[in-house]
């Protein structure tokens, strides 16, 4: 199999090249309206910020969206977008950028972003709910993981991997590694599949026409955690998303728990 087509989205989605155009104007529509702070820092790097959207009323806690990209594309500004559903629901939502490779590698990625959720959740008290896509997927189950003792996971009542990248391996075969970097090493210990989680509640989401090894990878990290998969019906890579920004979906009530 060729992997670098098996991991390509764009070129099996119609239209798939006018997305970002689209997750961009609508992120700054939604800035333009929203009660919001933006680009607190969380670290000393140029990347190390984050967005925090707030709801019309006192928090009832925080949840924390980390996008994807590939650990090499993109950044908090095309998501803003997203937090409409949670801040809708009464919820604060924290939207971070991080630093991309090949400047970084992932597991420093990994920290970062477990920075940026202990920066937003001093902010926001109460609960925290995880919701992450793709990179950002793999991003925040590898805050579920043993390995990592932030003191925040206490308040953590719910992740949701959509469409995450939880095992590393298969990305060393493409030449997106030329920029990734990933060693034999690093898919060892930052591959959330190969890694135990604490237990906390999980629930794997994956569109039910996405590519075949994005469906892989949800089953596989569902299986090997004993979590729940959905399978969202009718839903590709670039759209699975959406529904965050719906106060009223599925995905949202999942997320909150409701």
């Amino acid at each position: 199999m060729n992997l670098d087509e098996a991991y390509s989205n764009a070129a099996y989605i119609p239209g798939g090249a006018e997305y970002p155009a689209r997750w961009e104007a609508a992120a700054r529509a939604f800035c333009e309206e929203a009660a919001c702070e933006l680009d607190l820092r969380y670290g000393e790097g140029p990347r190390m910020v984050f967005d925090l959207f707030h709801p019309d009323r006192l928090a009832k806690g925080l949840v924390v969206f980390v996008h994807g990209g590939y650990w090499m594309e993109g950044d908090k500004s095309y998501w803003s977008h997203l937090a409409a559903g949670p801040v809708a629901q009464g919820w604060a939502v924290a939207i971070p950028s991080y630093d991309l490779c090949p400047d970084i590698r992932i597991s420093g990625i990994t920290l970062q972003v477990e920075a940026a959720i202990a920066t937003a959740a001093a902010r926001i008290p109460g609960p925290i709910r995880l919701v992450g896509h793709s990179a950002g997927g793999h991003l925040v189950a590898r805050m579920a993981c043993a390995d990592l003792a932030p003191l925040w996971r206490s308040r953590v009542e719910q992740i949701v991997p959509i469409s995450p990248v939880a095992e590393l391996g298969p990305l060393m075969q493409t030449t997106m590694n030329q920029t990734l970097r990933i060693s034999r090493e690093e898919a060892m210990f930052e591959s959330p599949l190969r890694l135990d989680s604490v237990g906390l509640p999980v629930t794997v989401w994956v569109g039910a026409e996405e590519r075949p090894v994005f469906l892989d990878q949800a089953r596989w990290l569902a299986d090997a955690w004993g979590v729940e998969r959905v399978v969202a019906p009718g839903r590709h890579h670039f759209d699975v998303i959406e529904d965050l920004s719906d106060p009223e979906s599925s995905l949202v009530a999942t997320l909150l728990g409701h």
